[in-house]
């Protein structure tokens, strides 16, 4: 693996959160054909975004404003929960993997929520 250059690479939750994004990506593919620029579409832009906030907020001037762009990963997610209630609803995936994902987004939750508290 290459070295690091940029701040964000070295923050685990967004290491977690790249990993689940790609995660989430392999996931529906899965998903119905007619739902390419439906759900598909909807989940795998909610899932980059909360990657894309943490490297996004890391690069500003101050606290208060990373604190702003972790919120926004965290509502990201919050998308992507209720993305997987929908894909799981409509059988778009196993319950297992449901739940699998499920609990996975909640221990990436409360990584995101306590890295905000953090920032100082």
């Amino acid at each position: 693996m290459r070295a690091s250059k940029f701040k964000f690479e070295k923050i685990i939750v967004w290491q977690k959160a790249m990993d689940f994004g790609e995660t989430i990506n392999d996931i529906t593919k899965l998903f119905p054909k007619n739902e390419i620029y439906n759900l598909s579409s909807q989940i795998r832009r909610a899932v980059d975004s909360i990657a894309l906030n943490i490297s996004e907020g890391s690069t500003g001037q101050t606290n208060p404003e990373f604190k702003k762009f972790i919120g926004y990963a965290i509502r990201s997610l919050s998308e992507v929960v209720t993305c997987l209630h929908k894909a799981n609803r409509r059988d778009y995936i196993p319950s297992e993997t449901f739940e699998e994902l499920y609990n996975e987004a909640f221990h990436l939750m409360n990584m995101l929520v306590a890295f905000r508290k953090n920032i100082k």
